[in-house]
């Protein structure tokens, strides 16, 4: 159908009229109002001049009316269309410290770095959580707000994939990283506050404490997923083929448990590609995502077409009368 934004605009339709009332300027006076293209509206038309000077008024007439038309904003709205609306608001905050360098995975036969893996297959979870609302946060020495919460999964995917390891340090910050996440969250509707932590589990940097940070994530109803990266066995490509050697102390789950089980959440461990993609199944089965029932009427303005004739109507009557004029 076809609606006015404004209709009160359409009140503008009889100015015209005033012109008739307006008095008629003497000849010895100087300035004085005049009506456009010179038209006598007190006189009746006589003859073929008076004919063509009917025609010029009731095409000038039509073009006013076209542009009180297009002021009033007409708008075509079409019919109601479902609004899927993501029942979670879901945070991720991926570690980018030194530590997330090494290289524990393998993707595609070849070994990649922690970060690497993460990129990976944490693009793929993005994407599958169409109508989520979705936030990222990279954390090394210090957490920052990548992306704030969006419908825009491709925006997340990309700027995920776009993170490199020392990008926010190379010291690890998760109690900060937690924090700034809450924060975040607290204003979201009850219930719907999700944060997934991906890190290697050792806390070096930051002001706040891990464990305190999960407490505040509990009294603001934020649950953690978290999601140990690496704890396997490192790859080194030798002359004599793929060496495994058993990786350092960095890896510490304890931690990353304590902080699920404090927050209400769950832990994940994920010391290979193919536990991190279980990881993912896990969480789509356990934030499913839960849309709403509100729709929306797309809209188009069609102020442009009778704004357009009503252009044309004048520059038509301007060149007729500049082929009149002597």
């Amino acid at each position: 159908m076809i609606t006015l934004e404004w209709p009160w605009v359409l009140a503008a339709l009889p100015l015209p009229l005033l012109a008739r009332a307006l008095p008629r300027a003497r000849a010895e006076v100087g300035a004085a109002l005049r009506f456009p293209l010179r038209l006598d509206l007190g006189a009746e038309p006589t003859g073929t001049r008076g004919g063509t000077q009917g025609w010029r008024l009731m095409l000038a007439i039509l073009a006013w009316m076209l542009l009180v038309l297009a002021a009033a904003r007409p708008q075509w709205v079409g019919e109601p269309i479902g609004l899927p609306l993501a029942g979670r608001d879901l945070m991720l905050a991926v570690d980018v410290s030194g530590s997330m360098e090494q290289e524990d995975y393998e993707v595609n036969g070849r070994a990649v770095s922690r970060l690497g893996a993460v990129q990976a297959v944490a693009s793929a979870f993005i994407e599958r959580r169409e109508g989520d609302r979705l936030g990222l946060i990279l954390f090394g020495s210090r957490a920052y707000l990548q992306t704030p919460l969006t419908f825009d999964a491709a925006t997340v995917a990309a700027m995920l994939r776009d993170s490199v390891v020392g990008l926010a340090g190379r010291e690890t910050a998760i109690g900060d990283a937690i924090g700034l996440a809450v924060k975040r969250l607290r204003e979201q509707p009850e219930g719907q506050r999700v944060l997934v932590l991906l890190t290697d589990g050792e806390n070096t940097a930051g002001m706040l404490d891990p464990l305190e940070a999960a407490g505040l994530a509990a009294q603001a109803g934020v649950r953690v997923y978290s999601v140990g990266i690496g704890g396997g066995d490192v790859g080194i490509r030798t002359a004599f083929g793929m060496r495994l050697l058993r990786q350092g102390s960095d890896f510490d789950p304890s931690t990353l448990k304590r902080i699920a089980e404090v927050s209400g959440g769950r832990y994940f461990a994920a010391s290979s590609r193919a536990e991190l993609e279980a990881v993912y199944a896990e969480l789509d089965r356990l934030e499913p995502n839960q849309r709403d029932e509100r729709t929306y009427r797309p809209q188009r303005a069609l102020f442009v077409w009778p704004a357009g004739l009503a252009l044309l109507l004048s520059l038509g009557l301007a060149v007729g009368f500049w082929r009149r004029s002597p």
